[in-house]
């Protein structure tokens, strides 16, 4: 995986991110964010092709894979975790590489931390592709039965510490593989190799923490933020996609270009075949929708 790239861990917004690097810096710069639980490596399928357009920078979000995971808990307000404190950990990594305005594509957690990115950076992000999300604050405020059956997860890893950590860290590889493969796909959409990157990932210390604290700032200080963006009329305006499986749960629970048309003013979208894992269930059907877009100028 990840031939022509470098490893590497830079410095950024106080804490060190752990990224792959394209060794070609030549072309225009896409930052490749990744979700819940895993790490940059969701991307391996599809960064062959997207390397023949663009230089690439799929990085670990803050408390996942091998980036740092500082401390955090209620009496901070869950801060160190808010979208807004992610968003800019990335608009640091990536003006360190040299990289003042870029595009991203985006799955799920990266996906929220792209929105936020999207509107408090809209001067570096060009445009972006997020990936099977609706807006969180649509999310948690149209909450159903059917969506809290599929998202379970999302009520469970807000719960208060040590709770959910303690939960998880007592087997760590039974969560990740009951989580990942209890949706549509199975455990069959990932390769031998990606997964025992994520058994990996998930068994390092602090993690289990990060990853709860995560959860909790998106249903607390993230709504804030989110509430005073739709308070203040502010927008995404920079041309955003949106994608989505049409075998998950976002299309059957929420109208994903309805959501997105709320907080942002240029919006298109469409269904992948597949369930929530876009990246490593679908690749091909992922490059022939979202590579015409990044590729726009």
């Amino acid at each position: 995986m990840f031939e022509h790239f470098s490893l590497q861990r830079i410095a950024a917004n106080g804490i060190t991110i752990n990224a792959r690097v394209s060794d070609d810096r030549g072309k225009p710069p896409l930052l490749l964010l990744h979700g819940h639980p895993q790490t940059h490596v969701i991307w391996h399928k599809v960064e062959p092709t997207l390397s023949q357009h663009f230089s690439i920078v799929a990085a670990d979000l803050r408390g996942y894979g091998d980036s740092d995971k500082p401390v955090s808990d209620a009496a901070l307000n869950h801060a160190p975790y808010s979208k807004r404190e992610m968003a800019k950990d990335m608009v640091a990594l990536m003006q360190s590489l040299g990289f003042a305005r870029f595009k991203v594509l985006a799955h799920d957690r990266g996906a929220r931390v792209t929105h936020r990115m999207l509107v408090d950076h809209a001067d570096c992000v060009e445009r972006a592709t997020l990936l099977d999300i609706a807006p969180t604050l649509a999310m948690y405020e149209q909450t159903t039965m059917e969506f809290a059956r599929a998202y379970w997860h999302w009520f469970f890893l807000i719960q208060r510490e040590p709770l959910p950590e303690t939960m998880i860290a007592a087997d760590p590889e039974f969560f990740i593989e009951k989580m990942m493969g209890n949706r549509h796909a199975g455990l069959s959409a990932f390769t031998a190799e990606a997964l025992a990157e994520y058994r990996r990932c998930i068994r390092l210390q602090g993690i289990a923490h990060s990853i709860c604290e995560d959860y909790r700032a998106a249903a607390t200080i993230d709504l804030e933020h989110d509430r005073a963006d739709r308070d203040a009329g502010r927008k995404v305006t920079q041309p955003l996609q949106v994608l989505w499986g049409a075998n998950g749960v976002i299309g059957k629970c929420f109208d994903p270009i309805a959501e997105w048309k709320r907080v942002a003013v240029n919006v298109r979208g469409e269904t992948v075949a597949c369930g929530h894992y876009i990246p490593e269930e679908a690749p091909e059907a992922l490059l022939a929708a979202a590579l015409p877009f990044l590729n726009a100028r």
